[in-house]
């Protein structure tokens, strides 16, 4: 019914950068809170940021300035912009947003397959 995916994972060089993309798509009445998520192998998945429907946003510390969260509402689509990589910065990144679905009035969480990034150091 609702599908996210998420795209623009890859290999960068640290200090590179990337641009990952979610794109939500099905019977969307209207989506709330967009996050990123990461979870790097043995670790427990974490908040990155998280794009209120207003465009508020808020960074784990480990990303604040030098990862930007936005969203397009139009398009229903979600970026994170992401430079001067590190790598610790390799994770597999999700996203997940809080949709309200045709038919609905209450918000329901949903998640993309994920996207890997690899930053070599």
């Amino acid at each position: 019914q609702v599908q996210l995916v998420e795209s623009g994972g890859g290999l960068v060089q640290a200090g590179g950068s990337l641009r990952l993309s979610c794109a939500a798509s099905g019977s969307i009445l209207s989506i709330n809170a967009m996050d990123w998520y990461r979870q790097a192998p043995g670790k427990q998945r974490e908040l990155v940021a998280v794009i209120g429907s207003g465009g508020d946003t808020v960074y784990a510390d480990s990303v604040k300035g030098r990862f930007t969260i936005s969203r397009d509402n139009v398009k229903n689509t979600m970026y994170l912009q992401m430079n001067s990589l590190k790598p610790e910065d390799t994770a597999a990144y999700y996203c997940n947003a809080q949709i309200i679905v045709l038919g609905s009035s209450t918000p329901k969480g949903y998640w993309g397959q994920g996207t890997q990034v690899t930053v070599s150091s």
